[in-house]
């Protein structure tokens, strides 16, 4: 039981690093800080009132940047470098929880990589997609059902990871699926803003040239007609 436990809060805790780091370890930390759970030697460290110091104040930009459409997904772009490597990291933490090897915890850490990577690409893609609505409504439910989503799993990995597990493999099956419709929606709006632009950019240039051969016009009646009242 005790390697479930593990595998559990090896997944859960890359899953939510994907989707919010920064409440990922706020969770963990206080949990851990209060005595309601027991962490591995190697996430000990989350409960450090620094570390939880730091992340409420990450989190706390976050919370405001991750509501507001654009600016979202800019935030997403920056921490497709931040979430995935603390989520190999958490990963590789968590595993410390029984006793493995050296190659057995850079194992768990490959595979928190890859977890953290699924959950924050599809986060961010449906971000991107989400923004080409004009309401926030859908942006700010997406957000809040993300940062409740992050909580939730936590939860259920470290109180019940059997059925954690089985929601995780629900997830993995409905990625699967989703990734290439994700992909082509993805690519769709790519073109349909690319067309955009290109078509401003040819009408642009369009209204350039009618409007220099409008000046040359002028100046060649303007130079005929000053001819014309020479010859007078």
């Amino acid at each position: 039981m005790e390697t479930i436990d593990t595998l559990a809060l090896v997944l859960g805790a890359s899953w939510a690093a994907g989707i919010n780091l920064y409440a990922a370890i706020l969770v963990l930390g206080y949990l851990s800080l209060t005595g309601h759970v027991v962490l591995p030697p190697g996430l000990e460290a989350l409960s450090d009132p620094l570390v939880l110091g730091v992340a409420g104040m990450m989190y706390f930009i976050e919370f405001f940047a991750d509501k507001t459409p654009g600016v979202d997904s800019g935030w997403d772009a920056i921490h497709t470098f931040i979430r995935i490597p603390a989520g190999a990291l958490l990963a590789a933490g968590a595993a410390s929880g029984i006793d493995v090897s050296q190659s057995a915890e850079l194992a768990a850490a490959l595979v928190g990589g890859t977890v953290a990577a699924g959950s924050h690409f599809t986060k961010s893609g449906s971000r991107l997609l989400i923004n080409t609505s004009p309401e926030p409504v859908t942006n700010w439910t997406a957000s809040i059902a993300e940062d409740l989503a992050v909580i939730g799993a936590l939860w259920a990995a470290l109180n019940y990871p059997l059925a954690f597990l089985a929601m995780f493999i629900v997830f993995v099956a409905l990625l699967i699926w989703l990734m290439p419709k994700l992909w082509r929606a993805l690519k769709s709006l790519y073109q349909r803003i690319s067309a955009f632009f290109n078509g401003t950019e040819k009408s642009t240039q369009t209204n350039m040239t009618e409007g220099r051969s409008e000046t040359l016009k002028s100046l060649f009646h303007a130079a005929s007609s000053a001819d014309n009242g020479s010859h007078k």
